[in-house]
């Protein structure tokens, strides 16, 4: 089985915004709006917090595919891609992480 990556999850996410219909539930939060897409990713982040709490594993490893995804559909409402996310990422990860969050301070 091939491996199922965070590109093929958007992939799937700019597929199914494409796509007309009742029947997609991505279609449904993006047609919502950026603003209902923030709602969801932050309810479905304490859900993951409390899964933590809990020490339930499978909970957990459910609850963070949940942020994962819902967080992709509140990038792809504000045009943002995965790529630029990863960019961003790999510019922080040339420094330490305490001189990063430093960085971000001054800026």
């Amino acid at each position: 089985m091939a491996r199922f990556t965070l590109h093929d999850l958007e992939a799937t996410i700019e597929a199914r915004a494409a796509a007309g219909g009742e029947a997609s539930y991505t279609k449904k939060l993006l047609d919502k709006g950026a603003q209902h897409c923030a709602k969801k990713f932050g309810e479905e982040a304490v859900e993951l917090v409390i899964a933590t709490v809990e020490n339930d594993r499978d909970h957990l490893i459910a609850e963070a595919a949940d942020v994962m995804f819902h967080m992709l559909v509140l990038l792809k409402a504000r045009g943002v891609t995965l790529d630029e996310v990863e960019t961003a990422l790999g510019q922080r990860t040339a420094m330490s992480g305490l001189e990063e969050k430093a960085s971000r301070k001054r800026e």
